[in-house]
């Protein structure tokens, strides 16, 4: 294949895949004339394939393909461990959550908590810890966006200011006109285009090893020059004490962050019935574990064929993996920029991470417009539909151009710490304050803001403190060294405190819960289904 056919074809199925989406946002936005088909898309918008394929979509993001297959290619069974977690945090948050999360006129997670304890006052907190878990995961796709679509055209690095700004616009289209429904379209095509992209590099992979997986893993620890101890835990962080703390200090953040995200759980909120819930998992779980099947060969693949240290020149953490082992496996066509190979994974990637993009901006702006917009009703909450969207339309373009901004001045420093940020956050905060709202009676609205509020400075306090802030490559200020907290990321300290303190929070004495109460207008929505109205806590 020439250099010129491969560049074409990058083109052609980029600008396809653009135009299909866009196709699928507008039909979907014919008839978004009220709050539930813009926030929830419609009750019967999606059934349980639909809906479980969409779920998959909006779970699997840019650091699922290239962060995971990194990891695999520099640290072994590190990565084997992190790419299953992320399979089994989906299936831990449809099994336990899908079906409790269901609930009529409910959009955001500041919505479920106030009907669910019958508290407004706890929007405002869930929104910040919200907007605090997606504005990092934003950063992190958007910059991954402009990157990917330089390489596909074959732009020089000056470029990728245009290219992030160009993904940004796409972006915002996607959420301000198709809203729920039409993101979901997208969601669907993009698990097809990826899982497509990564079962068909998978097999030229195992191909080259006689479609032997064992053969493939003995010949990326061959070539690791980790020997042994690739094929064991320990590679990512180290084998001593602090290091092995930190790897199930990371497991146990990823297994319980990626379970609450909030762009995942309101996928959950419109669902209606408990059978439906209950069949999307396994279209939820399953595209995702094939393409995590996928990213693991495709990593073996990578230390296999060039060894680890090439993967860890081009990037710290592996990021450009997955595109790199496309040219180690195409080499007569030009290079990796140039193959049939490296078009359609590039096209994959590039999907994946504007349909995740286009899923956060509305999960963010969602929080916005209904958690700090004041205090809305059940539902729509008495105001102008009309209003409500035109509100959730003008955060979206909000949170669009202050991504874009920021993402640009970024330039995709401190990648790996801005996840962290997000994957800690979800596990430290939303995770106690969820877990307790749907499973221990009697939880407070006094608990949820203390979990919120003092687990949030807690994370970022030992955050600024770690590994991921200085000192290491991979750091925002790789050339400074300000460490005092040894683990690079906190979850084994910050997830134990967010359950400690909703527990101190809910049993404060009701009478400081007063000022709060008095300061929300309006009527004490109902309890779940038809019970008796929710107490005020």
């Amino acid at each position: 294949m020439s250099a010129g056919d491969g560049e074409s074809l990058a083109v052609v199925v980029f600008l396809g895949f653009v135009a299909v989406s866009l196709l699928l946002c507008g039909l979907a936005a014919a008839d978004l004339d009220d709050p539930e088909h813009f926030y929830a898309g419609g009750s019967a918008a999606f059934g349980p394939v639909g809906g479980g394929l969409a779920i998959a979509g909006d779970y699997i993001s840019a650091a699922t393909l290239l962060s995971t297959t990194g990891a695999v290619a520099l640290d072994g069974a590190d990565g084997i461990l992190f790419a299953c977690a992320t399979v089994v945090s989906l299936y831990l948050v449809m099994r336990i959550l899908g079906e409790p999360l269901r609930r009529k006129g409910v959009f955001t997670l500041g919505d479920f908590l106030a009907d669910r304890l019958g508290a407004p006052s706890v929007r405002r907190a869930l929104g910040v810890a919200t907007l605090v878990v997606l504005a990092p995961l934003l950063l992190v796709q958007l910059s991954t966006a402009g990157r990917i679509t330089a390489a596909m055209f074959g732009l020089p690095d000056g470029a990728l200011t245009g290219c992030t700004v160009a993904g940004g616009t796409l972006m915002v289209c996607y959420a301000a006109f198709g809203g729920m429904r039409g993101i979901g379209y997208v969601q669907i095509l993009k698990v097809g285009v990826a899982l497509t992209a990564m079962l068909l590099l998978a097999g030229v992979v195992l191909a080259r090893y006689g479609w032997s997986p064992p053969a493939l893993f003995d010949a990326a620890r061959d070539h690791s020059g980790a020997g042994a101890g690739y094929a064991r835990p320990g590679l990512h962080f180290g084998h001593s004490v602090a290091g092995r703390l930190d790897l199930i200090s990371f497991e146990a953040t990823l297994l319980v962050g990626a379970a609450c995200l909030p762009h995942i759980t309101m996928r959950l909120h419109p669902v209606r019935e408990a059978r439906t819930a209950r069949r999307a998992v396994g279209w939820a779980v399953g595209p995702v574990a094939l393409v995590c099947a996928g990213v693991v060969v495709a990593g073996l693949g990578a230390c296999a064929l060039m060894g680890r240290d090439p993967v860890r020149a081009a990037d710290p953490g592996g990021a450009t993996a997955l595109l790199m082992v496309t040219g180690a496996l195409d080499p007569v066509a030009g290079g990796a920029r140039h193959s049939m190979l490296f078009a359609i994974v590039a096209c994959a990637v590039f999907a994946t991470t504007l349909a995740a993009v286009a899923g956060i901006t509305l999960a963010a702006a969602s929080s916005l417009a209904r958690d700090f917009g004041g205090r809305p009703a059940h539902g729509s909450g008495g105001r102008s539909p009309t209003g409500e969207i035109r509100r959730a339309r003008l955060g979206i373009v909000l949170v669009g151009a202050v991504a874009v901004v920021v993402s640009a001045m970024l330039e995709d420093r401190g990648r790996l710490t801005l996840i962290s940020l997000s994957f800690t956050v979800a596990a430290s905060v939303l995770a106690p304050v969820l877990l307790y709202a749907l499973f221990l009676p009697g939880h407070s609205a006094t608990g949820v803001r203390w979990t919120v509020y003092g687990t949030l400075p807690l994370v970022v306090l030992l955050l600024t403190g770690s590994p991921a802030m200085s000192g290491t490559p991979f750091a925002v200020f790789p050339d400074h060294d300000i460490r005092w907290f040894p683990l690079q990321t906190p979850g084994l300290i910050t997830i134990p405190a967010g359950f400690l303190l909703g527990l101190v929070g809910r049993t404060r004495p009701r009478a400081a819960q007063h000022s709060w109460q008095d300061r929300s207008a309006g009527p004490v929505p109902a309890g779940p289904r038809g019970s008796a109205p929710a107490r005020r806590t």
